[in-house]
């Protein structure tokens, strides 16, 4: 019997720990389903029907992430020798672009109507906001204030206030606006850093 690496031992037990094959597994699916809903006709015929797509597909992705930052040894993590900060950021920073990358191959088009440009930017901020929620709220509960965000604006998209502010209203740009990126972007670097730094805020036990 071939014994696993002793490199490998800490980082299957991490991956264990935190229900990383789960998360692989449910961002495969969520990759599948976006490519069955891109593949039908009528979203070739008006491109603008991508627009729930590519913000129910991200936050989907975003969701599976949040829970996979949960850990039943809070305790016992407090009391190692070693930082944790570059395992939780290297957690976020692999699912995050696996899930991106994903996303992005399942949606062909160009980025002017809703491709992969908009995808990659939604992943990726919509992991953000998720991230900061972990941290404020605990990873169980990470994927309610993106879920309530991204619903809010998505249903406010019909006033043209709301659909032309584009900070606001990022997710919703087709892919290609400086402003929308810049936006995204930035709720993933402060969402990624500050679960990095503090982790997940300690959770009790299931009721």
């Amino acid at each position: 019997m071939i014994k696993p690496a002793h490199g490998l031992r800490p980082l299957a037990l991490y991956s264990r720990s935190r229900g990383v094959p789960t998360t692989l597994a449910a961002l495969a699916c969520a990759a599948l389903l976006t490519v069955w809903v891109a593949g039908r006709p009528d979203a070739y015929l008006d491109p603008y029907r991508r627009v729930p797509l590519v913000a129910l597909a991200p936050l989907l992705a975003s969701a599976v992430i949040g829970v996979s930052l949960h850990t039943y040894t809070s305790d016992l993590d407090a009391t190692a020798v070693r930082p944790w900060w570059p395992r939780r950021l290297a957690h976020l920073l692999v699912l995050s672009c696996l899930g991106a990358a994903l996303l992005a191959l399942a949606v062909p088009g160009h980025s002017q109507v809703f491709g992969a440009a908009a995808m990659v930017r939604n992943t990726l901020g919509a992991v953000g906001v998720t991230a900061t929620a972990a941290v404020l709220l605990g990873a169980r509960l990470s994927w309610m204030p993106t879920t309530l965000y991204f619903g809010a604006v998505y249903l406010s998209a019909s006033s043209p206030r709301v659909n032309n502010a584009t900070v606001l209203a990022w997710f919703m740009q087709p892919g290609p606006q400086r402003a929308a990126w810049a936006t995204g972007l930035a709720l993933f670097v402060i969402g990624t850093a500050l679960c990095a730094a503090r982790g997940a805020r300690p959770e009790g036990p299931r009721a």
